[in-house]
């Protein structure tokens, strides 16, 4: 046989690796002609689909709901999901893609926080207050419940902190009690679960780590036991004055003069004067010492008349 009729059998054998590869792209538009065709979107197409819509959501968008805008299964949704937020992540992006309050949102990455507090809180000093902050944390552990609930829980009137809380949307009526009466019944809503950045009310913090330890409450009841003990052993003493008033001396009446005789008073009244002047003496004064005088020369007279 001539050399020039044998086969190269290099030149003429397909490559294995080669043709795998073709065969497999030929296989992927195939079954992505099928999804076309059936009206589904391609993976690339998915993934922009669900960006668009969750750039314009204003609140995180459900999985369900999400997947039948974009005509998917829910956990053809939920993948694409992770996946998309992984990218995010490995790409070293300002955002992310997080699940809360039970769906999907956009938001600032969490390392970014210090850029984006300084301009969202520019000029912005509204915060809720220590009253309404207590109110809503007794709403969040405790619903459902009602206004009168809460009021005996902190003992003061609650109706203005819990209209607030209405008014910003951190709180709503979910229910009514069924027994008499029939109060209205208050939880959460969905925004309080953003503020938070969680996606349920299981994720709250348990409150058993805010709890004091033994020793700290044994140290605060050895606080209020010798608080206790001081006051009992100073007594405040409030009849003070009194006291003073009833162990003081009487004042003494002033003396009387006493003057006998067969005629005239009995006793006439010697008031006391002072050893001053004359001439630095009242006017009043004078006239009572001058009348003394007078009665007194008055009674020597007698006295004398009768002797003789």
């Amino acid at each position: 046989m001539d050399s020039s009729e044998t086969p190269d059998i290099n030149m003429t054998a397909p490559d294995t690796d080669a043709a795998a590869a073709v065969a497999l792209d030929e296989l992927t538009r195939d079954e992505e002609a099928v999804l076309a065709d059936d009206g589904h979107l391609l993976p690339h197409e998915l993934m922009a689909a669900i960006e668009a819509v969750l750039m314009v959501a204003e609140r995180p968008i459900e999985p369900r709901l999400l997947a039948q805008l974009v005509e998917a299964s829910v956990e053809a949704v939920e993948a694409t999901c992770a996946e998309l937020d992984s990218n995010y992540r490995e790409q070293g992006r300002g955002f992310v893609l997080a699940r809360v309050a039970g769906g999907y949102r956009f938001q600032s990455h969490p390392e970014q926080a210090a850029y984006v507090e300084r301009f969202v809180l520019e000029g912005q000093s509204s915060r809720l207050s220590a009253a309404a902050l207590e109110t809503l944390a007794i709403v969040a552990y405790k619903q459902p419940i009602s206004r009168a609930q809460v009021a005996a829980i902190r003992g003061v009137s609650v109706d203005a902190v819990m209209r607030t809380l209405t008014q910003r949307g951190y709180i709503a009526e979910v229910s009514r009690d069924p027994g008499p009466g029939q109060a209205v019944m208050y939880g959460t809503t969905a925004l309080f679960l953003e503020r938070l950045n969680i996606n349920s009310i299981v994720d709250l913090p348990e409150l058993g780590d805010f709890v004091p330890s033994p020793d700290v409450v044994e140290a605060l009841e050895h606080g209020l036991r010798f608080d206790n003990t001081e006051a009992e052993i100073t007594p405040t003493n409030t009849d003070t004055t009194d006291a003073d008033s009833a162990d003081a001396e009487p004042v003494e009446a002033p003396e009387r003069a006493m003057t006998s005789g067969s005629a005239g008073p009995a006793e006439v009244a010697t008031p006391a004067v002072d050893d001053a002047p004359l001439s630095e003496q009242s006017a009043d004064e004078e006239m009572v010492i001058d009348l003394r005088d007078s009665v007194t020369g008055y009674h020597d007279a007698v006295a004398s008349d009768s002797e003789e």
